[in-house]
């Protein structure tokens, strides 16, 4: 499906723009530990920028729900995982570190499910 083409571009942009401002914005504003926080959310979502990319691939080969639903796992997991954790780094507010292990379950369903379509159908 194209959208996951798209979103793995915007996010694939995202997460190198944010990396780049986390390493020669933030530096010495931030703690290392929130500087380390910060660079586990670009980490993320680049590699969940891989993920989304693989399941537009996929889709334009076989069109399959469980993929759509992997695809639709990876963009939520990015935008709850490493949204939080980029606000809670730069702000402190421990209310958005509990919303990051959410994040990581909508990633581990996304693999899950992309997992199950390639067994299934390829």
């Amino acid at each position: 499906m194209k959208i996951f083409l798209l979103l793995g571009i915007i996010n694939g942009f995202l997460a190198v723009a944010l990396g780049a401002f986390g390493a020669h914005g933030l530096e010495g504003r931030l703690s290392e530990k929130q500087l380390a926080t910060y660079e586990k959310a670009v980490q993320y979502q680049m590699f969940h920028t891989v993920a989304l990319l693989a399941a537009g691939f996929l889709m334009q080969k076989i069109s399959a729900a469980s993929i759509s639903s992997a695809g639709w796992f990876f963009f939520a997991g990015i935008v709850l995982f490493s949204g939080s954790l980029y606000i809670y780094s730069t702000t402190g507010i421990k209310t958005f570190a509990m919303i990051t292990p959410v994040g990581g379950l909508a990633f581990l369903i996304g693999w899950v499910l992309l997992g199950y379509a390639v067994v299934k159908f390829i």
